[in-house]
């Protein structure tokens, strides 16, 4: 590293920690410019282009992990939340929580409450596989031998809703896939949580072919995003959807395919079984 990258690090990382301990604050652009010594408009790009989001974007989420964090306990109410993250109004709150969230504070604290969800355990080229779906569509899938701890998972995500075991249409028609049956595709419906941007970059994950692969690099720029790479890789490691949302097909710039949520030996097995489904295609 340079000394000008070193020094610019630095900088960057100070304002990390001034905004992690100033959040209740909400301190503006300026507050936390002044901080590091830099002009507010040079610090909003130095600090897009390390963190791959902008000061504001990082506040925001901030204070939403920490109303989470508030939500979770009984008796924490919206107004309790919104006063303690430091938010103007539970407006405020709402609105941070719909755009970061992709739900309502209240919606979040409810853990899902009502929220009807089957699930089944099938057999997958890769292993055993955990697939749950809504009304809506595919809410969840993983690969995941220990069937106890598939649930586990599962219920983690949606903690108060209701559970069925039970296999329907929605799950039979997205284990096609593993059969390489394109006909089934548009039949597949998910029901997605998660925030504008992780939705975003999984719509575009959605873009790259069968036996084509991606890099981080790339996904950013697809999405107007092209100093996001990191933002992009988080995005890409919270996907709920395995192999249907195909994170397996990103890989680093280098050529490396890098880390997968479900293994790195399964994601380089993926890859290979489509490439080779690909080939007898042509």
């Amino acid at each position: 590293m340079t000394a000008q990258n070193q020094n610019q690090y630095s900088r960057i990382a100070e304002a990390i920690e001034y905004i992690q301990e100033n959040f209740k604050q909400q301190p503006s652009l300026n507050e936390v410019a002044e901080q590091v010594h830099l002009s507010a408009a040079h610090f909003q790009r130095l600090f897009s282009e390390w963190v791959g989001i902008s000061p504001k974007k990082f506040l925001q989420y901030i204070s939403v992990e920490y109303a989470k964090k508030m939500l979770k306990q009984k008796q924490s109410t919206l107004f309790d939340t919104t006063y303690a993250a430091g938010l103007s109004s539970t407006s405020r709150l709402h609105d941070l929580f719909i755009h970061i969230e992709g739900m309502t504070p209240a919606e979040y604290k409810n853990g899902g409450k009502s929220l009807c969800i089957n699930y089944s355990f099938a057999e997958s080229p890769f292993g055993k596989i955990i697939v749950a779906s809504t009304l809506k569509g595919i809410c969840y899938m993983a690969f995941e031998d220990d069937e106890a701890k598939a649930l586990n998972e599962l219920e983690t995500k949606f903690p108060n809703a209701i559970y069925q075991q039970k296999s329907d249409i929605i799950q039979q028609n997205a284990l096609f896939v593993f059969q390489n049956d394109g006909s089934k595709r548009e039949k597949i419906k998910v029901h997605l949580k998660g925030t504008a941007f992780q939705i975003k970059v999984w719509e575009s994950l959605l873009k790259i072919p069968m036996g084509n692969l991606s890099t981080y690099g790339n996904i950013a720029k697809q999405i107007d995003a092209p100093n996001a790479a990191r933002a992009v890789g988080s995005a890409i490691g919270s996907n709920p959807v395995a192999f249907l949302i195909p994170c397996h097909r990103v890989i680093q710039a280098s050529g490396h395919f890098g880390g997968y949520m479900w293994g790195a030996t399964r994601k380089t097995a993926i890859i290979g079984w489509e490439g080779a489904k690909t080939q007898l295609e042509i």
